[in-house]
């Protein structure tokens, strides 16, 4: 689970429908080698690929790769810990992603908020 604490270090998540792996990688604070190495790891990740076999990330995969980068960097778990945990937070909704979601979409509004008033 991504912690509200780790969360401030890294940078907010853009209102766009697919990223490139570089885009994540800034976003993520990730090489991305090791993004395509998680892709392996991890079956929660499945990036869109097109074509030239370039790969385009949706928020939800965004959201996945920060949960991932907590619990291996921030909480010291494995790859065979970190997959189990999120295959065990697969069965339940995970509160703090939504709350995350939901911080994500107030400070876009509040943007575009003060976009309209000016």
């Amino acid at each position: 689970m991504l912690e509200p604490a780790n969360n401030n270090e890294l940078p907010p998540i853009p209102g766009k429908r697919y990223f490139t792996i570089g885009e994540v990688s800034e976003l993520c604070s990730v090489k991305p080698h090791v993004l395509r190495y998680w892709e392996q790891e991890f079956e929660q990740l499945s990036p869109v690929k097109r074509r030239g076999n370039r790969r385009y990330y949706q928020r939800q995969d965004v959201l996945v790769i920060r949960q991932i980068r907590s619990l291996l960097y921030d909480q010291g778990f494995t790859i065979g810990g970190a997959r189990g945990r999120l295959e065990g937070s697969e069965a339940r909704e995970d509160v703090s992603q939504s709350q995350q979601l939901i911080k994500q979409l107030r400070t876009e509004l509040e943007d575009v908020m003060k976009i309209l008033r000016r």
